[in-house]
């Protein structure tokens, strides 16, 4: 009888593991839409898959918390971006020269510049916005949950 409820007990776990997994992504919906055809990207924590996939063959990027890889790659030669929570620099350089973009927690912008008028994007409540607005019209992204700044650069 109790390895028959501890057999159960372990079942029930790695049903409920599974479907937390399941939860846990985040996806990336065209404008202000949450529908699920409108799903561009989702994001599984280290991955970014192309659409609602979580296939391996659609990986487009690999985040590691410092660098973004071309697909699913780690090694080095693969590199597309080095970030510092601050700034995107090309590559895996650092040098100031080579910054590609600033966040300063809710603005993006262009380079190394934190003027107004360099805003590329505004993150807020969820969306992503063109430039400086948070007007529902200039909605350009949904996400249904957290994604590294770094990652939503890529795109």
């Amino acid at each position: 009888m109790k390895t028959a409820r501890r057999t159960t007990l372990l079942l029930v776990m790695m049903l409920l593991g599974s479907l937390a997994g399941l939860y846990a992504q985040t996806h990336i919906y065209r404008g202000r839409s949450t529908y699920s055809g409108d799903i561009l990207y989702t994001w599984d924590g280290k991955h970014l898959y192309s659409g609602r996939s979580t296939y391996s063959g659609d990986i487009l990027y690999t985040w590691d918390g410092k660098h973004l890889y071309r697909g699913s790659s780690t090694y080095s030669g693969d590199i597309l971006y080095t970030w510092d929570g601050k700034h995107m620099y090309s590559g895996r350089s650092t040098y100031s020269g080579d910054i590609l973009y600033t966040w300063d927690g809710r603005y993006l912008y262009s380079g190394r510049s934190t003027y107004s008028g360099d805003i590329l994007y505004t993150v807020s409540d969820n969306h992503i916005y063109s430039g400086r607005s948070t007007y529902s019209g200039d909605i350009i992204a949904t996400l249904s949950g957290r994604v590294p700044i770094p990652v939503l650069l890529a795109l």
